[in-house]
């Protein structure tokens, strides 16, 4: 994803938000991992590891998780909730490691706010030979149409704009390892994992506080916004009488293996 000024913003706001963001956002599933972490890995090494979701998950598999986390607010729950994980400052572009000294690199959500130019080179440094890159997104899966109306503010798409904004949340995956003439990767692979995790309303509303299009927003702007999103659920036939909803997830893995 290209960087500019509007994404570096956006990028910086999750710590004003850290706690909700620990208590809600969905980690990716036990299948998404199978699929991510290598057999046998030992050392890896987690990128934009926010409040340790992920960082919690992959130290119960790997014997050594090390954890860089560049907001100072994300980094201090991180550390609180991931005892015996070693936490770093630092970002994608400069990794706070040394050569050829990981199985695995990871970012869960956050790999679209690097600059691939400089991390691609970076986490290939740090990779050993045969290493691998992995790159997963979890969350609510708004392909399910009340999911995209709901995250929308209670939009109801038209085909036409639905194949736009499906296209849009898209484009934020698209991953780019052939940095110039250098092709540290081989071909990646790809992974779609869904299951389903109860929510109740007042909770699916605040775990839309947690992302960084919402955080940014001004005040009054916000309060519309999660307004629409509970009067759409209130008022939904589907829901109604409901507190709980089972909310359709999603993690969305990509892998590729260090030449």
């Amino acid at each position: 994803m290209r960087q500019d000024e509007s994404t570096a913003v956006q990028s910086r706001s999750f710590g004003a938000v850290a706690d909700e963001y620990d208590r809600l956002r969905p980690g990716p599933s036990e299948e998404a991992l199978d699929w991510l972490v290598p057999e046998g890995a030992s050392d890896v090494l987690e990128v934009g590891a926010g409040t340790g979701i992920l960082t919690r998950l992959l130290a119960e598999r790997v014997a050594h998780v090390t954890a860089v986390e560049p907001d100072d607010r994300m980094r201090r729950v991180l550390a609180w909730q991931a005892a015996g994980v070693e936490i770093l400052a630092g970002r994608a572009e400069e990794l706070p490691a040394a050569t050829s000294s990981y199985d695995m690199v990871i970012a869960a959500s956050a790999w679209h706010w690097v600059d691939e130019e400089r991390a691609v080179p970076e986490v290939a440094r740090v990779l050993r030979p045969g290493g691998r890159l992995c790159l997963v997104w979890s969350g609510p899966d708004r392909s399910v149409d009340w999911m995209r109306s709901l995250w929308a503010g209670g939009i109801v798409f038209t085909p036409e704009d639905r194949t736009e904004e499906d296209a849009r949340r898209r484009r934020r995956h698209v991953v780019n390892v052939d940095i110039g003439d250098q092709r540290p990767f081989l071909d990646p692979e790809t992974a779609l994992f869904r299951w389903s995790r109860p929510m109740t309303k007042g909770d699916i509303v605040a775990l839309a506080t947690t992302y960084s299009s919402v955080i940014v927003m001004d005040e009054e702007a916000r309060r519309q916004h999660l307004h629409a999103m509970a009067s759409y659920l209130d008022t939904h036939e589907r829901f109604a009488g409901m507190d709980v909803i089972d909310v359709p997830m999603r993690s969305y893995c990509w892998r590729a293996t260090k030449r």
